[in-house]
């Protein structure tokens, strides 16, 4: 294969890959053409709000049911664990057919607790969540000349005292002439042909695409005397029906029903299939965003290359130092001087805890593993909005699988630290199996008890808690165990000096050396708060994130600083001849995650302001609790790794008698 032939090859590769992240494709994914006529259903939801960040079944409220029943739709494990809980529902209307004033039902008479449940949901600003065709449905409006775009409707609106509901919806439906020969350019594939439904080159229906989805919302007071007749779903409405979303009619009463009725208007548009997803990802200040990215980037990566300069010198000029100065003068600084030569015996004495101290590092490789695999398939487009829980069910999965880099870490590092005895490398694995998972459990189950106490959709059911346990122990813990095997099996890393049998006494510091570790943890945040204000907004605002791309450079940023940090770090402290490095290292850069966390509390506080009632305040603060571990066992690893790396390296780099 001659150069030209691997420059095609690499062209084409990045084509595809190119087109892949651009379009929002996965494997298996594509288009479903309908014909005109076909039935179209819309499945609904789980009712949310940014006021208290627990979902609700939508037929927790009375809305209509279909007439088939209520029915689940398929679920992946992501879908269940974000609190999706996708239902068929009784909107029902046919390709390219205008339809207006269609009658869905009327409900039986509001009990009381229907009625308070109803004013409740309004108060807490809920929405309702439709999908048609996997696109959500999409509201605009405008304020002070911008045009706003919401996912989903209000349940309904507060005036004064009287609570209105949204009983009648316009929907439109944008649709695209349905095009093979785009379709299988995009797809890119040599047998798509097959896989895509294709439309007969002499056939005269047309077939079309959903491409977008769209709400209007209102509230209108049906005639009593129009309903009597109408006992069936589907009907027409005999009067007409003025929807205005800015007047509001149907007040709700205890006691009395509430009709529903709907519009479908299909419109063409010039909305490709593969950009059908662009309305949801446009961000407001978009400009902003990547500005301020940008600029974040290059202020640690300039700040970073200081310090990474600055550090090699200085080890430099310290090397050529000890290395050429003869015996005498050898012997003559080391009465005179201090510094990291003189702890040369105590360097590699073991730290305290060393079990839990190998068992967080292996849970930190486990961890950072999953984050680098995960958002490099979503930044090349395999796990993209369209895949509800897609992005979470791959997270599970890698990290199941990543229990033997994790098993094998631990292991081969507890016997680096004990000089190659193997005794207990079996605990060490079910340690390493077991710490994290543990500990997330611990957090989920509270967490979960809450949102069943609340009845909410969040809230993990029973027979996916068991299906939890049993792909921990069943996967995760025999791959810890069978990384450990190898990790006892693998060579430890030898020292390059001997250690002494007696410690030496480190001398009183000015300054507490906690402290300096605890402030390094400032330049690592300063690489992802900016990143960070546009993931919190995602899960807690309802926004779709998808500039993976940026969070995958930001990732590689922070994993550089985080090695540059606990470096400094650590030569700071073996220069006052301070040899207890090991634990120092890893919290030097997994002292961010405190920063995190101060950064989670600022942003309930000044963000979710309207977060409403302790349980969402605990819900919010106890799942912040867990992003903000997993950050420090994943950063902390990447310190101490490079801290041990380069002690390795500078006592083995130069003669010490």
């Amino acid at each position: 294969m001659d150069l030209f032939d691997k420059f095609k090859i690499w062209v084409s590769f990045i084509f595809l890959v190119s087109q892949v992240g651009h379009g929002f494709y996965l494997p298996g994914s594509y288009p479903h053409k309908y014909g005109v006529g076909d039935t179209l259903s819309v499945k609904v939801n789980s009712l949310t709000s940014i006021e208290t960040e627990i979902p609700y079944s939508y037929y927790s409220l009375p809305f209509c049911k279909p007439q088939d029943g209520v029915k689940d739709s398929a679920e992946n494990l992501g879908e269940l664990l974000m609190g999706d809980r996708i239902e068929n529902s009784p909107y029902r209307f046919k390709m390219y057919t205008n339809e207006t004033q269609i009658f869905l039902c009327k409900t039986k008479p509001l009990s009381s607790d229907e009625f308070e449940m109803l004013k409740k949901r309004i108060d807490d600003m809920y929405q309702v969540n439709l999908i048609l065709d996997n696109l959500p449905a999409i509201r605009f409006t405008k304020k002070d000349g911008f045009v706003i775009r919401w996912t989903g409707y209000p349940v309904g609106v507060k005036v004064q005292d009287l609570y209105y509901v949204f009983n009648h919806l316009k929907l439109t439906v944008l649709v695209h002439k349905y095009e093979e020969p785009n379709v299988a350019r995009v797809m890119g594939t040599g047998d798509s042909a097959e896989m895509i439904p294709t439309v007969d080159p002499g056939s005269e229906v047309p077939g079309y695409m959903v491409v977008g989805f769209e709400v209007t919302p209102c509230s209108f007071q049906h005639k009593s005397r129009s309903l009597k007749d109408l006992e069936k779903m589907y009907l027409r409405y005999p009067s007409a029906i003025e929807c205005d979303p800015s007047a509001v009619g149907m007040s709700i009463k205890e006691g009395e029903p509430i009709a529903f009725t709907y519009d479908v208007t299909f419109v063409e548009s010039d909305i490709k299939w593969p950009s059908r997803w662009d309305a949801y990802l446009k961000m407001e200040g978009a400009k902003v965003h990547w500005f301020s990215i940008l600029n974040s980037l290059m202020v640690i990566t300039f700040l970073a290359g200081i310090v990474l300069v600055i550090f090699l010198r200085t080890v430099r000029r310290d090397l050529t130092r000890y290395e050429e100065v003869d015996k005498e003068a050898q012997a003559q600084m080391n009465e005179e001087l201090s510094g990291w030569k003189l702890v040369v015996g105590d360097v590699f004495r073991s730290p305290t805890y060393p079990s839990l101290l190998c068992v967080m590092v292996g849970n930190g490789v486990q961890i950072l593993g999953m984050a680098v695999v995960t958002i490099l398939f979503a930044a090349l487009g395999f796990m993209s909005p369209a895949s509800r829980g897609t992005l979470l069910t791959g997270m599970v999965i890698l990290y199941m699988f990543l229990g033997i880099a994790a098993g094998y870490v631990s292991v081969r590092l507890w016997r680096t630290i004990g000089c190659g005895d193997k005794k207990g490398w079996a605990s060490v694995s079910w340690k390493a199996a077991c710490f994290f998972p543990g500990i997330a459990f611990l957090i989920l189950t509270t967490l979960n008890f809450l949102l069943w106490h609340s009845n909410s959709t969040g809230a993990i059911p029973f027979s996916l808690f068991v299906i939890l346990i049993l792909l921990w122990f069943c996967i995760s813990v025999p791959l810890t165990l069978v990384g450990g095997y190898f990790g006892a099996k693998a060579p430890h890393i030898e020292f390059p000096v001997r250690t002494n049998q007696i410690p030496r006494e480190i001398p009183p510091q000015k300054y507490p050396s906690w402290l300096l570790v605890l402030g390094a943890g400032t330049l690592p945040f300063g690489t992802l708060f900016i990143e960070l204000f546009f993931i919190m907004s995602s899960i807690w605002m309802g926004r779709v994130y998808y500039v993976f791309g940026f969070l995958f450079v930001v990732l590689i940023l922070l994993v550089v600083v985080c090695a540059e940090v606990s470096l400094v770090l650590t030569y700071m402290h073996i220069c006052v001849e301070d040899y207890k490095w090991w634990w120092k290292s890893f919290f030097a850069s997994g002292s961010v995650a405190i920063y995190i966390f101060f950064y989670s509390v600022n942003y309930l506080i000044f963000d979710l302001k309207s977060l409403s009632g302790p349980v969402s305040a605990t819900l919010y603060l106890g799942y912040s609790l867990f992003m903000v571990l997993a950050i420090m066992l994943a950063t902390g690893t990447v310190g101490f790794l490079s801290s041990f790396w380069f002690v390795h390296y500078l006592f083995s780099s130069v003669k010490l008698d």
